[in-house]
């Protein structure tokens, strides 16, 4: 939740009882969306989500609250495309609370870097930052003949922190993969996938001074579909999708069913296995279609104060992407709470 939901702040002709209705109806969403609320001791909500250009591209503040209500409902979020500029983020974490934290890479400079960031944002009054915090250069690969060939880094480098809560440490390597072409099987985005996967379970299972044996890989894969190259380079190298291959669900706001966002998992903890997990459809509340004639249809213009020809068409496509993002949030539950089994095995 909000921090408090304190509309004195806001700026002049704040839509506040808009904003409230609509906060007041995600609550009852997340109820039937199976979401649990949260805890203190017994499990942890990670979620990954992409933003959509999220910083210095002119998003309004009612949309800020909408974020911040949105990332709040989770314990831990990997963020991706955050922007140069952070006021966005600084002011989404005020409205959620003293008590959240983030950790941010630097700027990835380049074209394909897209001038982009990768994020952590945490509860610290149930999660711990470790201080183990890095962006991911993969070694040189070793050829048969025995020499080393550079390898090509990825586009974004991925970010890897570690976190605990409760009996459960864990860490997270957050990623963004390659577009590219934008053909299911790019081999950059091919390529990004299996170096990530193969030096992240190298570094899980044999690397002596790993912060965690639990791993996980969250973010946007890009990935097109359950037959993707990308996506089965992590399964090959032992990493598990909670959301089986036959089950996969589509996280973009497009008509075209994609399931770009995806956490896999590699997990020494037997104690750990999710106890829930989901996508949130973000638009069957906020800036819905229900509410594009109460609310936003009269006033509705572009970034330049046009005003679009099929006024519904720009909301559904455009207006509401930018505003939130173009890609929904997928989260899993996990336990944190192994007391009784420890106890158990001290009988």
């Amino acid at each position: 939740m909000t921090f408090r939901y304190d509309f004195s702040a806001v700026v002049p002709d704040f839509p506040v009882a808009r904003v409230a209705e609509t906060i007041r109806d995600f609550k009852t969403y997340l109820g039937a969306s199976g979401v649990p609320r949260k805890s203190l001791e017994s499990s942890l909500l990670m979620a990954s989500w992409n933003i959509q250009h999220f910083g210095g591209t002119g998003r309004s503040e009612e949309a800020l609250w909408y974020i911040a209500e949105i990332l709040s409902t989770f314990d831990i979020v990997a963020v991706q495309e955050v922007k140069r500029d952070l006021d966005d983020l600084e002011a989404v974490l005020k409205l959620m609370g003293p008590w959240w934290r983030y950790v941010v890479t630097d700027v990835t400079e380049g074209t394909d870097g897209n001038d982009e960031r990768l994020a952590y944002v945490y509860d610290s009054r149930k999660v711990r930052f470790s201080g183990l915090a890095g962006e991911l250069v993969i070694p040189p690969v070793e050829l048969d003949d025995g020499t080393e060939q550079p390898p090509v880094q990825f586009d974004r480098t991925p970010f890897l922190a570690g976190f605990s809560a409760g009996w459960f440490n864990f860490q997270l390597a957050t990623v963004h993969l390659a577009w590219a072409t934008g053909d299911a099987e790019d081999p950059d985005r091919v390529r990004e996938a299996e170096a990530l996967a193969k030096f992240m379970r190298r570094r899980t299972l044999t690397d002596r001074g790993t912060w965690s044996r639990n791993t996980f890989l969250i973010g946007d894969f890009n990935f097109f579909n359950e037959h993707s190259r990308a996506y089965l380079a992590l399964e090959d190298n032992g990493f598990t999708i909670p959301v089986g291959r036959a089950e996969l669900t589509q996280t973009n706001a497009g008509t075209d069913a994609r399931f770009y966002d995806q956490i896999a998992y590699l997990l020494a903890d037997a104690h750990v296995a999710p106890a829930g997990l989901g996508v949130l459809d973000l638009f069957e509340v906020f800036y819905s279609d229900a509410n594009f004639t109460r609310f936003y249809e009269a006033d509705l213009t572009r970034a330049d104060g046009t005003v679009p020809g099929n006024k519904r068409s720009y909301y559904r496509n455009h207006y509401r992407r930018k505003q939130l993002s173009d890609h929904f949030p997928i989260w899993i539950e996990l336990p944190i709470d192994f007391g009784l089994p420890y106890l158990e095995s001290q009988i």
